[in-house]
């Protein structure tokens, strides 16, 4: 319930996003192909996303009674001046706020201007240039100031008006992304509006998923406006949306005369003493993910705790870090860094898992011993990074990652091989040679989980998972990374439905990845 319009926001189901993500560039492109190959004439594909948008904001607010519509100079403007015009035909009061000089507006948004001019409407509509005389009195704001051109800080006005919608305390609908965000990035440029729902058209943008732009997209919605599939197959997705559903259908079913040895053998090494907590979820992971023999190798110290909680574990205490030569021996996939720590003795169990040359999965502080190395990439390894771990892995500041995520995640996989997760929301993964239907990009990015994944463990389960997929034989390897970041965030927001975003914990995850995996 919104407390300044009294309004609420009706249910609506979730519609289905499609797998392929954009950058602005290649949405414009499609544009273009749009508009020439079905054939369709730009200001009529405008009306079509006006119309589209229009129908998704009465579903969400069907008793809302007013609107204020700000509308920028380019073609998102162009969208809210046919918005206006269809919600003054419906009988809503509209008032329009204008951030451009109507005699300025080229293109399909003047084709929208001379349109809502001509209609019979047009007199009822109170217009108003920025800024505004009074304060906002609205049930809805619709924003159209930005769209996806935007490249630099958000300044002057624009910035005032945004200022202006978020401090206003109206919910607000976005027409194709809220303005002030990059769409390629996901980042906030200066300043952006606050939406509590976006609807974006013919091509998903990939900034929508990830950095700050799940903060301000609010519910993210989709239309296609009714392009054919032909125009989509010309342009290469920027990267592809992983979801679990569709992951969950290319894990294979268990054959009835199956045994451990088909789901394989896996060794977690970590656990230094006060961080045994780590090494122990990362093990328990392995095993929820359906590896079939699960090898720990810690401090002494931890073997009867973790035997207690879990005594499907064989666990082997390493004071001397020599012993652990004798353990990778029949190990298929090594899981590494968990609890491992920085000091002398999981900088040698980390030189010595590093000689086998097995198939691994490093993580914490794995990836921290990696970064001080000079390392020849692998093409068998997953790392799994988050912001902080990244910008020692690539030696910049975390700021650099952060810029632009889906740039930092393919340097790492340039630079180290293998496949790269660059944790976070809206994680991204740059994976070793994976084709789809769709695509031949190696990017995914996984729009799944939720807030209440930001406390310590969540990165050890991560990589119990991994570790327990790529460990089975029957698993195709190139989807082990994106199944299993899919899976974790679906688990996470499975036990979140009884757990809350912020009692979560690592443990509750994990007791939700069975009830995922149980109808495979």
């Amino acid at each position: 319930m919104n407390r300044e319009s009294g309004l609420q926001l009706s249910a609506f189901k979730e519609p289905f996003l499609p797998t392929g993500l954009y950058t602005a560039k290649q949405v414009r492109e499609l544009d273009k192909l749009a508009i020439d190959r079905v054939p369709i004439e730009g200001f009529a594909l405008m009306k079509k996303a006006g119309r589209a948008a229009f129908r998704r904001l009465l579903r969400h607010w069907p008793e809302a009674g007013s609107l204020s519509v700000f509308c920028g100079g380019g073609n998102n403007g162009g969208d809210g001046l046919v918005i206006a015009g269809l919600a003054a035909q419906k009988g809503i009061t509209v008032k329009l706020v204008l951030l451009a000089e109507a005699s300025s507006l080229k293109g399909e948004a003047a084709s929208a201007w001379q349109w809502l001019q001509q209609r019979n409407e047009f007199q009822s509509i109170d217009i108003e240039t920025w800024p505004l005389s009074a304060e906002l009195e609205c049930d809805v704001i619709v924003d159209c100031l930005l769209g996806t051109g935007l490249t630099g800080k958000v300044r002057n006005k624009y910035a005032e008006a945004i200022d202006a919608i978020n401090a206003s305390g109206k919910p607000v609908f976005a027409v194709d992304i809220p303005s002030g965000l990059c769409s390629d990035t996901g980042r906030v440029l200066g300043s952006a509006v606050k939406a509590q729902r976006t609807i974006t058209f013919i091509g998903l943008k990939q900034g929508l998923l990830t950095a700050d732009a799940p903060d301000y997209v609010g519910g993210l919605e989709f239309d296609a406006l009714d392009v054919p599939e032909a125009v989509f197959n010309e342009i290469e997705p920027g990267c592809l949306r992983a979801d679990w559903k569709n992951f969950k259908t290319q894990l294979p079913r268990r054959n009835r005369n199956a045994h451990k040895g088909v789901y394989g053998r896996v060794l977690v090494v970590g656990g230094d003493y006060g961080m045994a907590g780590a090494a122990l979820m990362a093990a328990e992971a392995v095993a929820r993910a359906g590896a079939g023999l699960v090898y720990v190798a810690t401090r002494p110290e931890h073997v009867a705790p973790f035997v207690a909680r879990c005594p499907e574990l064989m666990v082997r205490g390493i004071e001397e870090p020599q012993v652990l030569e004798s353990l990778l021996e029949n190990i298929d996939v090594i899981v590494i860094g968990p609890g491992l720590g920085q000091g002398a003795w999981g900088q040698q169990l980390f030189q010595l898992a590093m000689k086998k040359n097995k198939s691994m999965v490093i993580d914490a502080d794995g990836l921290n011993i990696l970064a001080a190395l000079n390392i020849t990439p692998r093409d068998n390894w997953i790392l799994t990074p988050h912001p902080g771990e990244a910008a020692r892995l690539l030696a910049c500041s975390v700021n650099c990652i952060e810029k632009d995520r889906f740039r930092s995640v393919v340097d790492l996989q340039k630079k180290y091989g293998g496949s790269c997760i660059l944790k976070g929301t809206g994680t991204l993964l740059a994976i070793n040679q994976y084709k789809t239907e769709l695509s031949d990009t190696t990017v995914w990015l996984a729009n799944t989980g939720n807030p209440g994944m930001a406390s310590g463990g969540m990165g050890d389960v991560l990589s119990g998972i991994i570790g327990g997929l790529l460990a089975q034989k029957g698993i195709d390897l190139s989807i082990v990374a994106p199944a299993a970041v899919t899976l974790h965030g679906e688990a996470a927001n499975l036990a979140s439905v009884s757990m809350g975003e912020y009692s979560l914990l690592a443990s509750d995850v994990l007791n939700a990845i069975p009830l995922l995996l149980k109808d495979i």
